[in-house]
């Protein structure tokens, strides 16, 4: 009867047959190749071993009568070094001490006499390889088993511990989030300012200019009662409300408004809708376009472009466009000579209630009436470069001698900020005036 074929496995097995007798290895290679299997075979034991040092090997079928080294033999060595291989003695002898001698001595699995049926040692060897398989596949359950009941307690003894650990990690996350949402909110307000400084320095007639109007329309806003979120954008749209004349041309940028033509009056007055133009895309800063948008209608409405009076005009617009005239008045951008503080504020106050909104310029004049109470407060001193350590906190922004803008109030400062200050000093060749917390 024709042995029963067998579907190999997604990795066949790997048989070694080992014989002296060439018919013998050749009649194993033509029962077993059929069936799938990866088929080795050596002529002796000495070939078999050298086989198995580089060849893995599942399963060893033997003779036990061969020269230079018996059957026993190879089968001693092979379960020494290769346990995992199954180990099959073939043997056409009836020399029951030598068979015994190889089961003590090799361990083998089985031993099969010679002639052998083909149905049968098929089957021994099919059964021996499913055998090794299911061997493997319990150890490898057990280990798993066996691994996986080792974490579950790990787990169990240690859950409030992680919950704990988890717990301060969370905690500890939420502050470092925090942490950066501040830094980040922090630097997004000194990418403003020193954006607006640099639209400054073009010129280098304006040093401060957006800078000083910012805080201005900030105090303003906060004696009208306005919210916090309300006095950051209209912040922003102080720092940027002259970015609509980037692509002004020189002469109108050097020249008073009041001796502008009335062509370049309009080219001029078209500032702020090139601003919000250029700004409406930010979507953070949409609020603030907003605000330059409009900061430059009147409050009765003569004259406006876009139809709005009075209250229909945000009221960040109002209390830029009184900010914005006090400073601009004392600079000589609107009148042919620069105005005394005190001529700016009645100029403003002149034009309450048709140019300016009446309750911006109320709260602007008590403000200005009590700018001593504005001042720094706390302790400050003026420091040089030299005296700076990690730590302090400015109380000034740092500004070079024509108005480039260093570092922002309110930093803390680091080695870093210290270096880079030094180094400016020694490259500039000027030194630079620092106003901090302490000494």
């Amino acid at each position: 009867m024709k042995p029963e074929a067998i579907l190999p496995e997604s990795t066949p097995a790997t048989l070694l047959f080992i014989d002296d007798e060439a018919n013998i290895l050749n009649s194993l290679k033509r029962l077993f190749r059929p069936l799938g299997y990866n088929i080795l075979i050596a002529e002796n034991g000495a070939q078999a071993l050298t086989l198995l040092e580089n060849e893995t090997v599942d399963l060893v079928i033997c003779d036990m009568r061969m020269p230079q080294m018996t059957g026993a033999e190879v089968m001693e060595q092979i379960r020494g070094k290769w346990p995992d291989v199954i180990r099959i003695l073939l043997t056409g002898h009836s020399d029951l001490s030598s068979t015994i001698a190889a089961i003590n001595r090799g361990e083998i699995y089985r031993y099969i006499p010679k002639p052998w049926d083909d149905n049968e040692i098929v089957l021994i060897v099919r059964d021996a390889l499913e055998r090794k398989n299911l061997l493997a596949e319990k150890q490898r359950l057990e280990a798993l088993t066996q691994q996986q009941n080792e974490t579950l307690k790990e787990l169990n003894a240690s859950l409030e511990d992680k919950v704990r650990q988890r717990t301060e990690e969370l905690s500890c996350a939420l502050e470092s989030l925090d942490h950066a949402h501040g830094q980040l909110k922090k630097d997004y307000f000194a990418t403003i300012h020193i954006f607006s400084n640099l639209m400054e320095l073009r010129r280098g007639t304006m040093n401060g200019h957006s800078r000083r109007i910012a805080e201005l329309c900030r105090n303003i806003a906060q004696g009208m009662g306005c919210p916090e979120t309300e006095i950051q954008n209209l912040e922003i749209a102080a720092q940027l409300h002259s970015i609509g004349k980037i692509g002004l041309p020189d002469h109108l940028l050097d020249r008073p408004f009041v001796e502008l033509s009335y062509d370049e009056r309009v080219q001029f007055g078209k500032h702020p809708l090139r601003a919000a133009a250029i700004l409406m895309a930010l979507a953070p800063l949409a609020d603030a376009a907003e605000l330059i948008r409009y900061h430059r209608e009147h409050y009765d409405g003569i004259g406006n472009s876009s139809g709005l009076s009075e209250s229909a005009i945000p009221l960040g617009a109002r209390i830029l466009l009184v900010a914005s005239d006090y400073e601009s008045l004392q600079e000589g951008l609107i009148g042919r000579s620069k105005l005394a503080p005190n001529l700016a504020l009645n100029m403003v106050i002149n034009a309450r209630g048709s140019r300016y909104d009446p309750d911006v310029v109320d709260v602007f004049r008590e403000l200005v009436a009590h700018a001593g109470q504005h001042s720094h407060a706390g302790t400050e001193f003026q420091l040089t470069s030299g005296q700076l350590r990690e730590h302090m906190l400015l109380t000034r922004d740092i500004m070079t001698s024509n108005g480039m803008l260093l570092l922002l109030k309110d930093s803390t400062l680091n080695m870093a900020h210290i270096h880079e200050i030094r180094k400016f000093e020694q490259m500039a060749g000027e030194q630079l005036t620092i106003h901090t917390h302490s000494v």
